[in-house]
């Protein structure tokens, strides 16, 4: 619920009220992501939505938009440890792509670190890399800082 909040209302809601706000817009049958699975067992997460629905993206002077299209927006990926490294975030993010294009999306955005060949600790990496997103077909359109860049990806349909 992070993204899907003021940071007011995400902080007042902290633990079991925003588990409950999820599982009621999915539930309600709202784009939220997907899951990949590896051995029967959850191995990563991708969070993609409408840039609409997210509260914290329309108020932050950080990640004003870039122009007026109307983007979905990918705020969250993760990739279980032991499963790193593995080419798995390139492929959650084809397949988030894909789902969000199955739903009538045209453009998708990213807002990942670039890593400049620093480590980088896990939990600074939940927006994802540039170079993954970039493999996966994202061209950077902004780049507000040197450490954050701003990518899209165009459906093909």
């Amino acid at each position: 619920m992070y993204w899907r909040s003021t940071n007011r209302t995400f902080q007042a809601d902290k633990g079991d009220p925003n588990k409950t706000k999820l599982k009621t817009l999915a539930d309600a049958g709202q784009p939220l992501g997907i899951v990949a699975y590896a051995e029967g067992r959850p191995a990563g997460w991708c969070s993609i939505s409408p840039r609409k629905c997210l509260e914290r993206l329309k108020t932050s002077r950080y990640f004003r938009p870039v122009d007026d299209a109307d983007v979905w927006s990918i705020t969250c990926l993760f990739v279980r440890p032991g499963q790193r490294r593995s080419g798995l975030s390139v492929q959650l993010i084809r397949a988030a792509c894909a789902y969000a294009e199955d739903l009538g999306a045209n453009i998708i955005e990213s807002y990942p670190l670039v890593a400049s060949g620093r480590h980088v600790p896990d939990v600074f990496a939940w927006v994802g890399f540039a170079a993954s997103f970039e493999q996966a077909g994202f061209r950077q359109v902004a780049r507000p800082s040197a450490s954050r860049s701003f990518m899209r990806y165009r459906a093909k349909g």
